[in-house]
């Protein structure tokens, strides 16, 4: 096997039992890098000379048997919007560009805590917008990675890293992961702290985790999720073993959303349709679910929320640099500097109603199950519609994807899960399950 094409989970097994080299394994990455980002772009920023450093250290600990977590040696990267120290966080944006932080965003350090080295930044839309990164989806470089955590997104399904930090505020995590045949998970408002994180919406921003595997995601959770004392928005609810979760796997009660199958592209419906039968014969106990009468006000909520967060968060340096921003982003500011405060209120009371509709949903099923968007990802630079992202985004409820087939042409598709507030660890458990029937994607063809 190739040392590009293991996964994180994997990687770190073979460091620990002292039969990879994390300089080895550094190398290879940054070779497939060399020889295929020139096409993707999925890289803002590699840092080759510090990756290289951390690797021989981390190679002289493990020879010494000190492994300093459950990640010791294996490379990640990050969406051009965490903050890393002593490397430019430009977030896309001329108006960010030359900035070198002096600390790490929290997610960012506990994974270089856990022994994880950290290989470079990666391509975002501006400060996580709709203007386009420059990134091209690995399995048809005609189409879109998704938006905004594009360069995570390709990076991974290209092999160029096992495990990458994205965003999500309306579907910039999930979308892009499904688009890219991954594994990507947008926990519970609150489970992994934001700090150090370019805000765009701050009661809406998630961290999102990006992988090949359902495993992976588990791993990458059980290290970056938990409190932090330096993030108002960060929950003190416990953190549950997520890779003991996956031990204890079963067929879920799954609640099916039949309003999304209708709102999908043909394609999608059916081939959706197809593997939730393979689940139903496999023993899943599927039986139809309605979305709570809010859901029909959820995405104008989303919207007025989001472009007066957006204003907030942006209202001091668009004052200084507005000349410097891209339309779609100076559009949002603009939009939601004229937004009155009676229409937000309303849109948070929305919000609060929906969460408790949900709430009692779920109470029912395990999780319930949507296609994980309306298309395949489509051509051009366009990022996709997060339509089927927004009520989870929205309620902050956690929702994962995962692969479950190809379309005629070739592009990859997926399922949405999503259950309730900080049930991660039964979430990761029924996605599991479904990987263990559909199967994992194939890797693009490059």
């Amino acid at each position: 096997m190739s040392l590009h094409t293991l996964d994180a989970i994997d990687a770190a097994r073979a460091i620990r039992e002292k039969v990879l080299s994390p300089v080895d394994l550094i190398e290879a990455l940054l070779e497939r890098i060399e020889r295929i980002d020139g096409r993707i772009q999925a890289w803002a920023l590699v840092d080759r000379d510090g990756a290289r450093r951390a690797a021989r250290q981390a190679a002289d600990e493990a020879a010494r048997g000190a492994f300093r977590g459950p990640l010791h040696g294996v490379p990640f990267g990050a969406k051009d919007i965490f903050y890393s120290a002593g490397l430019r966080t430009e977030a896309g944006s001329k108006a960010m560009a030359g900035f070198v932080p002096d600390y790490d965003a929290t997610s960012v350090a506990r994974l270089k805590a856990a022994g994880a080295i950290l290989l470079g930044k990666l391509q975002t839309t501006e400060f996580a917008t709709t203007d386009p990164a420059p990134t091209r989806n690995p399995w048809s470089l005609v189409c879109t990675p998704g938006g905004s955590s594009s360069g995570s997104a390709a990076a991974v399904a290209a092999r160029m890293i096992p495990l990458a930090f994205g965003t999500q505020t309306i579907g910039s995590n999930v979308r892009p992961a499904s688009y890219c045949g991954l594994v990507g998970l947008k926990a519970t408002f609150g489970r992994i702290s934001t700090r150090g994180v370019i805000p765009l919406s701050y009661t809406q921003d998630h961290v999102g985790l990006m992988a090949r595997s359902v495993e992976d995601i588990a791993l990458g959770l059980s290290i970056a999720a938990g409190h932090d004392p330096d993030d108002p928005s960060s929950s003190r609810a416990p953190v549950p073993d997520y890779l003991a979760a996956l031990t204890r796997r079963r067929a879920p009660r799954v609640g099916l959303l039949r309003e999304f199958f209708e709102r999908a592209a043909s394609d999608v419906a059916d081939i959706t349709a197809q593997a939730v039968n393979r689940l139903a014969r496999a023993g899943a106990d599927i039986e139809e679910a309605k979305m709570p009468p809010t859901f029909r006000a959820v995405a104008a909520a989303a919207y007025v929320i989001t472009r007066s967060e957006t204003a907030s968060a942006h209202a001091e340096r668009f004052a200084l640099k507005a000349d410097l921003y891209r339309p779609g982003i100076r559009s949002s500011i603009e939009m939601g500097m004229l937004i009155p405060g009676d229409l937000y209120v309303r849109a948070l009371r929305i919000r609060r109603q929906f969460r408790r509709e949900m709430s009692l949903l779920l109470e029912r099923y395990d999780v319930l199950l949507t296609p994980t968007t309306p298309t395949p990802a489509p051509e051009g630079m366009a990022t996709g519609d997060p339509s089927f992202q927004v009520p989870w985004s929205i309620s902050g409820l956690p929702s994962i994807t995962v692969p479950c087939g190809l379309t005629t042409s070739g592009l990859p598709l997926g399922i949405q899960l999503v259950s309730g507030a900080y049930a991660e660890a039964p979430l990761l458990s029924a996605a599991a399950w479904c990987e263990d029937i559909l199967g994992r994607a194939s890797a693009p063809s490059l």
